[in-house]
């Protein structure tokens, strides 16, 4: 089976995590902090806190902020749950904007008044958060697809436009530490909330000895353990290969595919740099062309289901019918398998059990 994502583990990421196990502390030791160090130098934030899941870091990042009961936080329906799960954690409601068809991204132009605002990289083109017609309190970027892309501000990551920025670190991903995820912020408040978050709230209190602690505001365990930061902080020193690696299989897929029945992702703008996550065509009779993919040992997937067909967010009126750009995209999306070790033969296959599917080559 060709799977449409999987890591890159070399022998270097395995002996990372050997020598972790082989010292002192295989959690809340020195390799978390080395990756979190790893992590700002390759964003350009001043902080990166690491937690144990890109939806832990995005239940942080509202409850940092201060986001919680009467607050509404908008967001992308085409995206992972999570997205805007993260608001309804601490007690905020939702409400979705419409993709925008020429970027499959929120639209932007759309976003309505709100407090915060959980802007969706979909498949790793970044959103243009320069283009918001008004900003709200709190701006969130949900880079969870978005690792090594950039913008004319940057890195994806450095916070320019936003106050925080969350990743994901799951198998799929650009980079991995199994599970995982984190926050950049470029603030040192936020900073200090969110690492007090995902360790139960927990704040010293050495004026009391040097065991002493508080805890004012419940905070959850969501740290990541040493053993996943050595990977992750190894798979970084690889993220500008994996990122141009995914650029070229996207270009070989776009030459392929140039002339069959199909409509591809939306490219990056000039001056944008792409972090292709995903590779997500729209097909006519998606159905069909997934099963017969899968059954030619080819592991194409959907994303996603839009949040609000979810039983969780249809029960409090969200309708399909209010979102056009987003039915018209899921109607037909196929992510096709991308990913840095991908070879061209297994691209070759991919491309050529799709045209036939497709009619491109009747």
């Amino acid at each position: 089976m060709i799977p449409y994502g999987r890591q890159s583990i070399d022998d270097d990421d395995v002996a990372a995590v050997v020598a972790v196990l082989r010292g002192d502390r295989i959690t809340q030791g020195p390799a978390v902090e080395r990756f979190e160090d790893a992590l700002r130098a390759v964003t350009g934030a001043r902080h990166a806190i690491a937690f144990a899941s890109g939806t832990a870091a995005l239940h942080g990042a509202m409850w940092a902020a201060g986001i919680g009961p009467g607050d509404t936080v908008a967001t992308s329906p085409l995206s992972f749950h999570a997205s805007a799960s993260c608001a309804r954690y601490v007690g905020a409601s939702v409400r979705f904007v419409d993709v925008d068809p020429d970027t499959l991204n929120l639209d932007v132009g759309a976003v309505p008044e709100c407090d915060a605002l959980v802007a969706v990289h979909y498949a790793g083109l970044p959103v243009d958060l320069a283009a918001l017609a008004r900003r709200p309190r709190v701006v969130v970027e949900d880079a969870a697809h978005a690792l090594g892309a950039t913008t004319p501000d940057g890195p994806v990551g450095n916070c320019a436009r936003s106050d925080m920025c969350v990743f994901s670190f799951h198998p799929v991903k650009t980079v991995t530490t199994g599970e995982g995820g984190a926050v950049t912020t470029n603030s040192d408040g936020l900073a200090e909330r969110l690492r007090r978050f995902r360790s139960h709230g927990i704040r010293p209190a050495p004026e009391h000895g040097g065991w002493a602690y508080d805890i004012d505001e419940l905070g959850h365990n969501f740290r990541i353990t040493d053993l996943q930061c050595a990977l992750g902080t190894s798979q970084l020193a690889k993220l500008e290969r994996f990122v141009t690696r995914r650029n070229e299989l996207a270009a070989r897929y776009r030459a392929l595919l140039a002339d069959a029945p199909l409509e591809l992702p939306p490219a990056a703008p000039p001056g944008w740099r792409h972090a292709y996550h995903l590779f997500p065509v729209r097909v006519a009779d998606r159905r069909r062309v997934y099963e017969a993919m899968h059954a030619a040992g080819i592991g194409v997937q959907v994303h996603y289901v839009p949040i609000y067909r979810l039983t969780a967010y249809a029960r409090l009126g969200h309708r399909p019918a209010d979102f056009p750009g987003t039915e018209r995209a899921y109607a037909g999306l196929l992510s096709l398998p991308l990913f840095p070790g991908l070879t061209e033969a297994d691209q070759d296959a991919v491309v050529a059990r799709l045209r036939c599917l497709t009619g491109a080559d009747t």
